[in-house]
């Protein structure tokens, strides 16, 4: 089993439309563990960790669905990389 982890942000209307509780009950539901924040320039921003194609279908989700209400413009991936280990135990969400 490969695990990978992959950095993101989402521009768009993310913030007041619940982006970030959407996003920790889709990771949830896959399995992922990582965090995600609101950020003061509007945009949503987070990583992600967890079998590659756990992380494969959330990066999906971020860049197409998103929270029923939010409407995403793009989302940037950063840093991807293999680990070795997870570096976190669950999906929380960060304030900023």
């Amino acid at each position: 089993m490969s695990l990978r982890a992959v950095e993101y942000e989402v521009h768009g209307i993310v913030q007041g439309v619940w982006f970030r509780a959407h996003t920790q009950d889709k990771a949830r539901q896959l399995g992922v563990v990582g965090w995600v924040m609101n950020t003061s320039q509007g945009t949503v921003k987070g990583e992600v960790q967890g079998r590659d194609a756990a992380v494969e279908e959330m990066k999906d989700w971020l860049a197409t669905k998103g929270s029923p209400h939010s409407v995403i413009e793009r989302c940037e991936f950063r840093n991807e990389r293999e680990l070795e280990a997870l570096e976190y135990s669950s999906f929380s969400t960060k304030r900023r």
